[in-house]
């Protein structure tokens, strides 16, 4: 499927192609040792012929490792997802760029075995979750009574939802990298090499901290929790750190086994170093954090990765979004108001500024995603657009939202119509709404347009919980009742069951410049707030045209005869 995508990848400019050109970058850089042998790959690459370079240098071929990260101390949020999601297109921009010659592997990483620092406040049995702070997530009760262990269970969750969305990733468990062995021999470097990890990480940190810090976190063997403790002695010889315990007893202990875990930016590079990660992304907030593991990644032998920082995303208070406070959208909200492949048409969208993620920008990213997909599927520039800048289709949105293969069609009536529509005629169920797009298109079913369907589902559920509640309708002013009246007459003028929508667009328009509307804008305004008891809307003739002219004059005139509009007609 990704095969011949070469030549326009080297020319794509999305975000996703330029990390993936900077990621092979990287690869030469690292996996070949000669400057002349990385000028030869770099030519032949440059040139297109990626498997000659392939096949005449093979220590190009390698798996390429990419890292996700999850936090397992709170439920999986859409800040979570997102660096699955974001992952996942720039791998296929890398498969792309490279002919689909190098294995890729994406690891979905979860910290497990950090120590229960606080108790989220969107659990159950808070109680319980407070008796087991500072023991590792994997051996803290599981509030909800389903797992092991509260790392479980969050670990079941994140894996759930990414299996519904058909990612292909590992999962690994830190608790399980640690206590399995994966681990051990980066762990003995670390022993080894302390001194200098100290060395950067000191200078990081206050004066108080910096008095105590050892990278070893060591589990006590009495109570269980994750000690931050200082490192009293050390032995690399014997593969030991001696410190003290809770109860003030001496204790030497492994480095490895799972008796200890590391500090969180010694634990970054380690898993670096360890997994040979060449890729992975991080918020803004982590760009110091980047800097410092990865000079502790070169530290202990490994080449730190590619990646780059994305800004962070925000709730309706504009506020970072955090799995503890459980503020912003979930997963399950999103798919409750929205479609799937707009959320991601939604990450997708300038990663280095900040985002909204609140129920308000659904809308909007349900009609762009549309937009995207006409556009994406629109026949290619004829011979009148020869002066035309080609379009590179790996550009548009939607070729990464669908992993290179958008469906060939999207849907007819934009999200936006659909909640004026389902507000308009009341609607509770998707059959009412399926009876008004017939009369558009009437060869439209549910069947035949699969999209529209969830669309009109998505549509019921925010409207009655978004719009409804927020409805205001209002009285039109003596000059809106003009033009009202004009336009009923308009309407009125019209072939009976018109369903032209730039017809009556037009007819919306002349009204609006026969009243003296300047801007126009005030004039739409005016037949959504007096109309639908709304602020905005999609285009007014469109709307008409779904909802039917003869329906549409009728509640003009029940407008201009004062009745209360929030009442549906008897």
């Amino acid at each position: 499927m990704l095969n011949g995508l070469s030549p326009l990848a080297r020319e794509a400019r999305a975000w996703t192609f330029e990390q993936a050109r900077n990621l092979l970058a990287r690869l030469l850089r690292v996996r070949l040792n000669d400057g002349a042998e990385r000028d030869l790959a770099s030519a032949l690459i440059t040139e297109g012929r990626v498997i000659e370079a392939l096949e005449t240098f093979p220590a190009l071929k390698a798996p390429v490792v990419f890292q996700t990260g999850y936090g397992a101390s709170g439920l999986p949020h859409i800040g979570t997802f997102n660096e699955v999601a974001r992952t996942t297109m720039v791998i296929l921009a890398f498969r792309a760029l490279t002919e689909d010659a190098i294995h890729t592997r994406l690891i979905s990483f979860s910290d497990d075995m950090d120590g229960l620092r606080k108790v989220p406040d969107n659990v159950p049995n808070r109680e319980m979750l407070a008796e087991d702070l500072g023991k590792p997530l994997t051996r803290v009760r599981d509030p909800f009574g389903e797992f092991d262990s509260f790392g479980a269970h969050n670990n079941a969750r994140m894996r759930a939802f990414l299996d519904e969305h058909a990612f292909a990733y590992e999962f690994l468990s830190s608790t399980e990298c640690y206590g399995s062995g994966m681990f051990d021999e980066t762990l003995r470097r670390i022993l080894e090499r302390f001194d200098k990890v100290q060395a950067v990480m000191l200078p990081t940190l206050g004066p108080e901290r910096r008095a105590t810090y050892s990278p070893f976190l060591p589990i006590s063997p009495t109570t269980g929790r994750v000690l931050q403790v200082p490192t009293l002695e050390r032995h690399p010889d014997r593969g030991t750190i001696v410190f003290e315990d809770e109860d003030g007893v001496r204790v030497e202990t492994q480095v490895t086994g799972g008796m200890v875990k590391l500090q969180w930016k010694p634990d970054w590079a380690c898993r670096w170093a360890a997994l040979g990660v060449d890729y992975e992304m991080a918020g803004k907030d982590l760009i110091e954090s980047v800097k410092v593991s990865s000079r502790i990644c070169s530290i202990l032998g490994g080449a730190p990765p590619e990646g780059f920082n994305f800004e962070l995303f925000l709730d309706e208070n504009n506020q970072k979004i955090s799995k503890s406070k459980g503020n912003g959208l979930t997963l399950e909200e999103w798919q409750r108001y929205g479609a799937p492949e707009s959320l991601v048409y939604y990450l997708f969208q300038s990663p280095r500024s900040a985002k909204k993620l609140s129920f308000d920008v659904i809308p909007k990213a349900a009609d762009e995603y549309l937009q995207q997909l006409d556009s994406y599927n629109r026949p290619a520039a004829t011979a009148a657009d020869a002066n035309a800048r080609p379009v590179n289709p790996l550009d548009n949105p939607v070729w990464s939202v669908h992993g290179g293969a958008p469906p060939a069609r999207g849907s007819p009536v934009s999200f936006s119509l659909l909640l004026n529509l389902v507000s308009a005629a009341n609607a509770s169920d998707k059959a009412i709404l399926w009876g008004f797009i017939g009369r558009l298109y009437p060869d439209a079913t549910p069947q035949s347009e699969p999209l529209l369907d969830r669309l009109a589902g998505y549509a019921i559920h925010y409207y009655e919980d978004f719009v409804r509640p927020a409805k205001r309708f209002r009285p039109a002013d003596e000059r809106e009742q003009a033009a009202f009246a004009d336009l009923l007459a308009r309407l009125d003028a019209l072939p009976a069951g018109c369903k032209d929508a730039e017809l009556i667009q037009n007819e919306v328009y002349a009204a609006g410049k026969a009243a003296g509307f300047e801007p126009l804008r005030a004039w739409f305004g005016a037949l959504y707030e007096v109309l639908l008891g709304q602020s905005q809307g999609p285009r007014f003739g469109s709307f008409a045209a779904i909802f039917g002219l003869g329906e549409t004059r009728a509640l003009i005139a029940r407008a201009l005869a004062g009745e209360d509009l929030s009442v549906p007609a008897s």
